[in-house]
């Protein structure tokens, strides 16, 4: 019978996992609500006449 508890003990997440999760976080993705800041945040230009 498999000792559930011992091979917790032994577990070692893949390197491989954590270097994808640190480049996942680390790295800045526009999403949808960033554009639409910037759009709502630049001045509109009113013509003169």
């Amino acid at each position: 019978m498999i000792d559930f508890e011992e091979e917790l003990k032994k577990f070692h997440p893949s390197l491989e996992i954590e270097d994808a999760e640190e480049a996942i976080y680390n790295h800045d993705l526009t999403d949808m609500i960033d554009i639409l800041i910037k759009m709502t945040d630049k001045p509109k230009v009113e013509e003169e006449e």
